[in-house]
């Protein structure tokens, strides 16, 4: 999994609440067993006609909107089934970070375990982040990982929360396994005080 550190981005507007992952990435798009293809499907329903046609006024559509990095959800994103998928298919489409009140919590740790980094801001930031968002709607926002803030075009930051754990991982660009084997030496070590068994 990539690297995160520092994050300057544009920003895709999504203000709906309760997204499940199931219109993040609808179960007829699930007989995939890796994350190949998946972005192109990301939001289908929202985002396509029956006949495939994009529907031009959904936000991943809009030409404004392409190439952000971070997506600006609704409350309550990531809710429903704990498919894997969802983060596939938004770090599939490019995405790296998603902002929200509240995430679901199968939701997060699947992100969280796939470079994808759920953060989380209050009320009334996230109604000014999408304040700023309709008023000009190429701002950059950047997210730095190592002192936990978000800052604003105006230089205004506002901290959020990450577990310790994941945050070291984020920023080795480890998922678990790749943590532990970064301790390969101290663990081979305790093994060699380790009395043999017979």
């Amino acid at each position: 999994m990539a690297q995160f550190t520092t994050l300057t981005s544009t920003v895709a507007p999504l203000p709906m609440n309760d997204v499940d992952t199931d219109q993040i990435i609808p179960a007829r798009f699930l007989k995939a067993t890796d994350k190949q293809g998946l972005a192109a499907n990301l939001f289908a329903d929202w985002r396509f006609n029956a006949d495939g046609s994009p529907r031009p006024e959904f936000v991943l559509n809009q030409p404004r909107y392409q190439g952000a990095h971070i997506l600006l959800a609704g409350h309550n994103f990531g809710c429903g089934s704990s498919r894997e998928h969802a983060p596939w298919a938004l770090t599939g489409n490019g995405f790296t970070v998603v902002i929200s009140t509240s995430f679901a919590d199968i939701f997060c740790n699947n992100a969280l375990k796939n470079g994808l980094l759920p953060l989380v801001v209050d009320a009334e930031t996230h109604q000014m982040l999408f304040d700023l968002i309709e008023e000009v709607p190429t701002a950059e926002l950047t997210v730095d990982l190592a002192t936990q803030t978000l800052t604003l075009p105006t230089g205004q930051s506002v901290t959020f929360p990450i577990d310790g754990f994941s945050k070291a991982c984020l920023l080795q660009g480890a998922d678990e396994l790749g943590y532990l084997l970064n301790y390969d030496a101290q663990i081979s070590a305790f093994e060699a005080r380790l009395p043999a068994r017979g």
